[in-house]
């Protein structure tokens, strides 16, 4: 039967059942996948108006009976999967199951959004080294998908800035011509909004994390204060406006399929969920074709930390950037009776506060409301704070509000102070009157003072911006951490990277009820993490064009620092030696990154053995690559065997999965064309681990050697723990590390 038959037939079989839905709130916005039927060929002039009329076989003919609303296509996909998404009730769902072709429909999720130094404290400075090297990203083009943006901002003038290259085929839909060799383009995928305009600053502030050009005399309240310049300054950016307050599936998909078409290089994306299998996470089977076509995605972790197994967007194909600290602190140093000094950070830095003891109160050990101890409004209105320094814990209602109701209660300044899950990550905040964040340890000390005192008192001393804090890079407490609940044998996150009081663009000027003013703003998140990962790939893909997402990947991941500026290892909110469940392969090292030695590298066939050594069926392997897949015809692989740059391994018992594991990689050379590298293998306790062949000689560019890694369990491992090491290749001139983690089942 030729295709336009097909069609006919399947349109009058539909148009047997009338289908009528019972309430309009059966509503709902479904993601559906279908076939491609053998005779619609993607080369055919007329592909496109086929697929739309393909698409449009599965619609119902009538209307809801208590709604107005006519069943239509929201959003068409051709290029992250086949299908499309439609607002339907489940009896017309039902019905459309019966029709040939159709394979899934998924009810859509909605998910959650996950600067002046920090390019200084990765080692990028103006008109020298790496930046130099890498013309600033020139002519790479990031597309960013997150809350919109604001186009007037000064870090997305174009001073300096090549026109887009030829084949960039977005658009710019802001009703006025704000677009320009910076901005290249501005679409949204949110139903109901008609504008990429960023109305909450956080598409503006990671879009200028990325890409942002120089501006000097950025700011926050006098703090922070320097040139700011996102990573790949000179990179072009189109953002795509996906999120309001929450993030839909069905908009990201529609955004991603419009990206590929576009022709960006790097796709950004600071928002995710988490996911048992990755065919039910539409991010990574959207990721998945951007790979395929060289498209390099960086994604947040998320923010779920410092408990283990919260990692998103887990998917190999992706690089899963966690959050560290850097450098800078804007100081605010609470002051106690008995001549204490506890050190903190505020945004808000006012000159006049006086340097007077005032009364200090923890409304939460004088009042029987629970909420008193997270300073909620209503809690304080019975706690007599009038003229005191009010100690607040943190959680239960934003820290900006804590504020705002302390200072509506009357209070002169408050101390706010970390849970104890927090431990030593302090963020600073723009906060609505004199204010100090401490860490939980401190807190502690806080209290210890106000029980042991009879009229406690305290005030804030405001110290400014300091550089230098030798304990940085540290894990940010909020930095989701692994294992991988998606795919246990592949180790998560990649990388850390600077997430936590990121200076950025913001969408307005920022106010805190003093009339200080700032249209930048410093805000915490993975989601701050992942936008100078992105920029550091556009880097790379400047220098080297010819590498593919795997490729850079790699580098990044192989070159990552293990320790801090102090050169102690990289710790985590506890200041005790961070894992690499939090850290990855470690710590973004742009110098190293760009001369790695060593890639290992992917190809998009590679990922085939891989999904079908997962478990999944025909269909959810099909799902995620976008074409049929028979895993019978395919050699299945176990997770560890996938060519990635770390190493995830587990060790059962004679009668458990058995005590010894043997994995290949291939290594491709990109340093110099002879060179010899040696092998070894640290930390691992428990487990005997044995390299062959232990050295790789290399007599060529781009020539590719293979080795075989075999872990053995020793007699003394114990059962459910974990040990970590690394394996680390190693010439004249670099050094290539993978972490190893090692689980005894």
């Amino acid at each position: 039967m030729g295709f336009l038959a097909f069609v006919l037939a399947l349109i009058f079989t539909f148009n047997l059942h009338t289908i009528i839905g019972d309430q309009e709130s059966n509503l709902e916005t479904y993601i559906v996948h279908v076939e491609l039927p053998s005779d619609l060929k993607p080369s055919l002039s007329s592909f496109m108006d086929d697929l739309e009329g393909w698409y449009h076989s599965f619609l119902p003919t009538t209307t809801n009976a208590n709604s107005n609303e006519e069943p239509h296509i929201m959003y068409s996909y051709h290029n992250v999967f086949t299908g499309f998404a439609i607002r339907l009730n489940p009896e017309q769902v039902k019905a459309m199951e019966q029709i040939p072709g159709f394979v899934s429909a998924r009810p859509q999720k909605t998910i959650p959004l996950h600067t002046t130094h920090s390019p200084n404290f990765l080692g990028l400075n103006q008109n020298m080294g790496f930046w130099n090297d890498s013309n600033y990203g020139r002519g790479v083009i990031i597309g960013v998908l997150d809350s919109g943006i604001n186009p007037d901002h000064p870090s997305f003038n174009d001073i300096g800035m090549p026109p887009p290259p030829a084949k960039w085929r977005g658009r710019c839909e802001f009703n006025t011509s704000v677009c320009n060799k910076k901005l290249i383009g501005a679409r949204f995928f949110t139903i109901g909004d008609g504008t990429p305009y960023d109305e909450n600053g956080h598409g503006t502030h990671t879009a200028s994390t990325a890409a942002g050009n120089f501006v000097s005399g950025a700011n926050v309240f006098g703090n922070a204060n320097g040139t700011a310049a996102g990573v790949a300054p000179l990179a072009h950016i189109a953002i795509y406006k996906v999120c309001q307050r929450r993030c839909s599936e069905s908009d990201i998909l529609a955004a991603m399929d419009a990206a590929i078409d576009d022709g960006v290089d790097v796709l950004s994306l600071s928002l995710g969920g988490r996911a048992r299998n990755f065919f039910d996470e539409n991010v990574a089977v959207g990721a998945f074709s951007a790979m395929e076509r060289g498209i390099f995605v960086s994604c947040s972790a998320g923010n779920n930390g410092p408990s283990p197994g919260t990692i998103e967007n887990g998917a190999p194909w992706v690089l899963t950037v966690g959050a560290s600290t850097i450098d800078r602190k804007i100081r605010a140093t609470a002051v106690l009776g008995n001549n204490e000094q506890l050190d903190g950070e505020s945004n808000y830095q006012p000159a006049d506060f006086g340097t007077t003891l005032l009364p200090l109160i923890y409304p939460g050990s004088v009042s029987t409301d629970p909420n008193a101890t997270f300073c909620f409004p209503e809690s304080l209105i019975n706690v007599d704070v009038q003229g005191k320094v009010v100690l607040c814990d943190d959680g239960g209602i934003g820290r900006i509000a804590k504020g705002r109701a302390v200072k509506n209660a009357g209070g002169a300044a408050m101390i706010l102070v970390n849970l104890q899950s927090q431990g030593n990550s302090i963020p600073s905040e723009s906060h609505v009157l004199p204010a100090t964040h401490l860490s939980y340890a401190d807190g502690l000390r806080v209290k210890a003072y106000l029980n042991s005192a009879t009229t406690p008192v305290a005030t804030i001393s405001f110290k400014g911006t300091i550089i230098g804090d030798t304990s940085a890079p540290s894990v940010a407490s909020f930095s989701a951490r692994g294992p991988n609940r998606a795919s246990p044998g592949i180790l998560k996150p990649d990388i850390i990277g600077p997430g936590a009081n990121i200076l950025a663009a913001w969408h307005e000027s920022v106010e805190n009820n003093t009339n200080a003013r700032s249209n930048f703003n410093i805000i915490s998140g993975t989601s701050m993490s992942c936008p100078h990962l992105s920029g550091i790939a556009a880097l790379l893909k400047n220098s080297h064009p010819e590498w593919s997402p795997a490729a850079i990947k790699s580098a990044i991941m192989t070159s990552a620092d293990q320790v801090n500026l102090n050169g102690t290892l990289i710790q985590d909110q506890t200041q005790r030696p961070a894992n690499v469940y939090a850290t990855g392969s470690g710590h973004i090292n742009i110098r190293k990154a760009t001369d790695p030695g060593l890639i290992y590298d992917l190809t998009p066939a590679d990922y085939l053995p891989y999904l079908c050594g997962l478990g999944y069926t025909n269909q959810q392997v099909s799902y995620i690559v976008n074409r049929v897949v028979t895993c019978s015809q395919i050699s299945s692989a176990p997770e560890a065997e996938l060519n990635y740059p770390s190493f995830s391994v587990f060790l059962g018992t004679v009668l458990l999965g058995g005590t010894t594991q043997t994995y290949s990689r291939t290594v491709t050379n990109v340093g110099d064309a002879n060179s010899v590298y040696t092998v070894e293998v640290v930390g691992l306790p428990g487990t005997v681990v044995s390299v062959e062949p232990k050295v790789l000689r290399f007599s060529g560019l781009n020539e590719k050697l293979t080795y075989q890694v075999t872990f053995d369990r020793s007699a003394g491992a114990e059962s459910n723990t974990a040990v970590q090491g690394f394996l680390t290749w190693t010439s004249a001139k670099h050094s290539v590390r993978s972490p190893i983690v090692v689980t005894f089942l």
